[in-house]
């Protein structure tokens, strides 16, 4: 009887511990769950929350930012100037290296965790929001979707390109034309050459094949490399506008402060990437002064657009977090696929760096000291 009092007493000390532990943990989940509602609609107060003082530092971002992004795009485009420079050097491919370097940072280190901070924000609903990790989802879907682009206009290009070349050529496939003796007897030089001289209009035959071979696969090599710069500026510009509208609607200088060096740098070599892109693109003068345009001014109009806004926009808003995530990760698909597979992967498989050992270690390294710088930058952007 006394054993059997010891047990009810044991049980029942053991049920108040665990009462008193579910009670503790409830009221912490409950006290942090009002914190994070307190932290989503507070208002903008305290020490560092001075509107004149943040907007002060938002007109110094613009034109520092602008400044950066102007010479980071442009650098590539004079390297013709310059003969070490020329895409055909090494130099060249090892700044190509190096901005490759950044821009896949800038896609896994920057884009990609303001996605995740966005989408699993403590201002969403945790269905679905903290149940499915949309931004590795979304960031994967955006990657497909970049390669689907990517082969099917190549495949396009080439089809019509073959078209057009098989439209020029005779009904067996060659070049539809004779060769003249002179007296303008194209026919009997024609059937003389079929009997006796088979070997020279073989050759010639020959030698025209080659030519359009090697001209379809520069203009091949050319329309992958539009390709690629139009789809690389479109995720750099989504980024770009992203960052400048939270940038400019904040009023908290004491985050402005650092962010106005660290986007600098960030654009700068990003713009640098991107610059050497449109270099290989070889677009006419008018193309390539909108790229370097457009590359230039979408932070600092997105800056722009955050101050104008900055009364009506908030960045907590379930609305404002969603869409800004969403982009954020489709930005970071598109970054993450151009680099590895249109601009390292192409670069490192191709025939001038699979001949050179040593160089191919450079630009590794080179590609490398491009990633840790920018993924250093993620410290303060």
């Amino acid at each position: 009887m006394a054993e059997l009092a010891n047990n009810v007493r044991v049980i029942s000390l053991l049920f108040l511990v665990g009462v008193l532990l579910s009670v503790t943990v409830f009221q912490a989940a409950e006290a942090k769950s009002e914190e994070e509602a307190a932290e989503c609609t507070a208002s903008r107060s305290g020490a560092c929350h001075n509107k004149s003082k943040s907007l002060r530092l938002n007109y110094i971002a613009i034109g520092c930012i602008l400044v950066a992004s102007v010479i980071g795009v442009s650098l590539p485009l004079f390297t013709r100037a310059v003969p070490a420079l020329h895409p055909e050097k090494d130099l060249f491919l090892l700044v190509k290296s190096f901005a490759s370097g950044v821009i896949i940072a800038t896609g896994f280190m920057h884009v990609m965790p303001d996605s995740w901070n966005d989408l699993t924000s403590p201002c969403l609903p945790d269905a679905p929001w903290r149940v499915f990790p949309f931004t590795p989802f979304i960031t994967m879907i955006a990657a497909y979707l970049t390669m689907m682009m990517d082969t099917f206009s190549t495949a396009f290009y080439e089809k019509t390109h073959l078209a057009a070349a098989s439209s020029r050529d005779g009904p067996n496939g060659n070049p539809a034309h004779s060769y003249s003796n002179g007296n303008g007897n194209g026919k009997d030089e024609e059937n003389a050459g079929r009997g006796h001289d088979c070997g020279h209009g073989h050759g010639h035959g020959h030698g025209q094949m080659m030519e359009l071979m090697f001209g379809d696969k520069k203009d091949s090599d050319l329309m992958k490399n539009r390709v690629v710069a139009q789809v690389l500026e479109l995720g750099i510009v989504v980024h770009s506008v992203v960052i400048g509208l939270s940038m400019g609607a904040s009023d908290n200088y004491c985050t402005i402060q650092p962010l106005v060096i660290a986007i600098c740098f960030h654009q700068l070599f990003e713009g640098m990437g991107l610059g050497g892109c449109i270099t290989q693109a070889e677009y006419e003068f008018k193309m390539k002064a909108i790229m370097v345009f457009f590359f230039s001014v979408t932070t600092p109009g997105g800056i722009v657009l955050g101050i104008l806004l900055q009364h009506i926009y908030d960045e907590n808003s379930p609305t404002a977090l969603i869409v800004v995530g969403v982009l954020n990760a489709i930005s970071a698909g598109l970054l993450i696929y151009m680099a590895l597979v249109d601009l390292l992967a192409a670069e490192f498989k191709g025939p001038k760096l699979q001949r050179n050992m040593k160089l191919q270690l450079i630009s590794y390294v080179v590609a490398l000291l491009g990633t840790g710088l920018m993924s250093l930058m993620a410290k303060w952007a």
